[in-house]
């Protein structure tokens, strides 16, 4: 099936930022197709054909682009959205559960990314925009691996724009700040808890709690995310929403000793 309308692909689309993300795109015009490791457990969307894709395996990824470009014979932006968390310090984090969550927040990103490029080098044209987070730039005491996982997204995403903006391809990051969807509750606990940090992993986790309870709504990202999609003349980044402008502003001009005070003030970290 050929179409003149742009066609989107967002993988991890069957909740939160990536569900409120393929909506979005749909209003704004889009042919759209969402991924998710298990179909059947999918509510349908109108406006939305789902693929089942694990990002974690080569194979999937080829497989699902593959389908994309066949059945519409174009992809004009892909939506990294698929991620997933884990708490805890980073000590208690194991090399296994560390590797387990870069093979989906950072190689998954370079799979899809590998599998859309050479469709859009063809068509010279494309967006490719990586959801990163406020993480992305902020350190975050008890979610070093996340942390570390969104930075290696904001490097490569920025170096990626630089090699792909010749072919008319731009690679742009989203910068959400906390947002309500299951993400805390959904993320990874310690593989092996040392009572060292019990007390302070217990603070962190309510204060993670309570701040993606008070956090942004998904369709504010969801917005960012087709900002990026549309504008004429894309910005490399997008904060997304309040919050995460603050956050950004924080970083770039506090001194580093407030800026060190300020976190762990957040976090109720002593000293």
């Amino acid at each position: 099936m050929m179409t003149d309308r742009p066609v989107a692909l967002v993988t991890g689309a069957s909740s939160g930022i990536g569900k409120e993300t393929a909506l979005a795109l749909v209003a704004a015009g889009f042919n759209v197709v969402g991924t998710s490791r298990d179909t059947s457990r999918v509510t349908p969307l109108d406006g939305v054909t789902f693929l089942g894709l694990d990002v974690t395996v080569d194979a999937s990824a080829a497989a699902a682009v593959q389908e994309v470009s066949e059945r519409f014979g174009r992809i004009d932006v892909l939506v990294n959205n698929a991620g997933v968390g884990t708490m805890g310090a980073a000590e208690e984090t194991s090399v296994e559960q560390a590797r387990s969550l870069f093979d989906t927040n950072v190689f998954g990103v370079m799979r899809m990314v590998n599998e859309v490029l050479p469709h859009m080098r063809a068509q010279r044209r494309g967006r490719i925009i990586n959801i990163s987070s406020v993480l992305g730039f902020l350190p975050q005491p008890y979610m070093a691996a996340y942390a570390a996982s969104k930075h290696a997204i904001e490097g490569y995403t920025e170096s990626l724009d630089h090699e792909v903006r010749d072919h008319g391809v731009r690679a742009l990051i989203i910068e959400p700040a906390y947002t309500r969807t299951g993400f805390e509750a959904n993320s990874a606990k310690p593989v092996t808890a040392l009572h060292a940090y019990a007390q302070q992993r217990q603070i962190v986790d309510r204060v993670m709690a309570e701040a993606v309870r008070n956090g942004d709504a998904p369709g504010i990202v969801a917005q960012a995310i087709v900002a990026a999609a549309t504008d004429p003349k894309p910005k490399p980044r997008y904060t997304a929403g309040p919050l995460a402008g603050r956050a950004r502003i924080l970083r770039r001009l506090a001194p580093a000793a407030v800026f060190d005070k300020r976190i762990r003030k957040m976090n109720q970290l002593a000293g």
